[in-house]
């Protein structure tokens, strides 16, 4: 069991196995219009994190759904990791969590039971630990491995937070470093050492339940959580959303230190590059900046922080929350203001 390295079976991992924003545009572009039913709050208008339905006045579900293969090798920490991302879609809703459903793939032939075992226990903890049970799910036999979660929580329908509601003047908040995605590239490659992915494993299994607080914050504006299209890809989601621009400071980005030194030595995922070529001609990046902060503004985090928009004011209500659930973590990154949307990065 020892001897099994989960990411041999796979050609991506995390969320860079996700499909690139324009190709996926393009494949839903042809979609036929589908039933929208007045109570169906959040749908697919803006490419939210969840689908929302209002259930009567007080109460909504949120639904979303979140697998992958593997982005390290441990069975038991896939797990945590791929459960703790699926979750981070309903905090990012400003939903509470009530129960989940595992989606599992395993290659049979490849993978003894123990190590399929070993993935549920991991996804079964976190769920634990969010206060959840896994209450069902289904397993198909398939050539790579993928697991995940179908994730259902409630929010009051007025409380519902989505990418589109940012206003001028915003401030933004990133709630946990980045890295993840050149730290799984560094893990193939036999470049990370036991300290750096003790980080990865660290932040890739925080929960994002600050998503429940925020809820009660009015002068929270806009939220969503930052994975597969990078921090550069989930922000200009945002900017097209409510129709903003973004302006980030680049100096002020928090950054995993492994990660910063492994980009400074070319180290990326393919994802970065097609994360790129999908909306880079809506980024503008400030000359000085260094060679590699294109890739880190592109790099897919896995199970990555929220990013905030809220008003100036509401900053130290969002840091204080921050510290009390999360006891780390929380940076103001930049602005958003009047313009059409596009991203700047001094």
């Amino acid at each position: 069991m020892n001897e099994i390295k989960l990411t041999q079976f796979s050609h991506g991992g995390g969320c860079g196995c996700k499909i690139a924003p324009a190709v996926l545009s393009r494949m839903l572009s042809g979609m036929p219009a589908g039933l929208v039913p007045p109570d169906l709050l959040v749908g697919t208008e803006h490419a939210d994190d969840a689908a929302v339905y209002r259930l009567n006045d007080h109460q909504a579900i949120v639904a979303t759904t979140d697998f992958f293969t593997p982005i390290v090798d441990d069975p038991f920490d896939f797990g945590r990791i791929a459960a703790t991302n699926a979750l981070s879609d309903v905090y990012a809703m400003g939903g509470r969590p009530i129960m989940a459903l595992a989606v599992v793939g395993m290659p049979l032939d490849k993978l003894p039971a123990e190590v399929i075992a070993r993935i549920l226990e991991g996804g079964a903890s976190v769920c634990r630990d969010a206060g959840i049970p896994v209450a069902g799910g289904h397993s198909i036999d398939v050539l790579e491995p993928i697991y995940g979660l179908v994730g259902l929580g409630v929010v009051h329908p007025d409380q519902v937070k989505t990418n589109a509601g940012a206003l001028a003047g915003d401030v933004l908040i990133l709630t946990k470093p980045l890295g993840i995605g050149i730290l799984s590239a560094g893990l193939k490659k036999g470049l990370l050492d036991d300290a750096a992915y003790a980080e990865m494993v660290r932040w890739t299994t925080t929960l994002n339940r600050i998503g429940i607080r925020l809820a009660d914050m009015p002068s929270v504006h806009a939220v969503t959580d930052v994975t597969g299209f990078g921090l550069a890809g989930h922000l200009l989601e945002i900017c097209r959303a409510s129709r903003l621009v973004a302006d980030l400071r680049f100096d002020e980005l928090p950054l995993i230190e492994s990660a910063r030194m492994l980009a400074g030595q070319g180290i990326a995922t393919g994802a970065s590059a097609r994360n790129w070529a999908s909306y880079g001609g809506t980024v503008t990046l400030a000359p000085a900046l260094p060679a590699w902060a294109g890739t880190m503004l592109t790099d897919p985090q896995t199970s990555g922080g929220l990013l905030i928009s809220c008003a100036a004011e509401a900053v130290p209500e969002v840091m204080s929350a921050l510290q009390d659930v999360q006891g780390e973590g929380g940076w103001l990154i930049g602005r958003m203001s009047v313009g059409a949307p596009e991203l700047r990065v001094a």
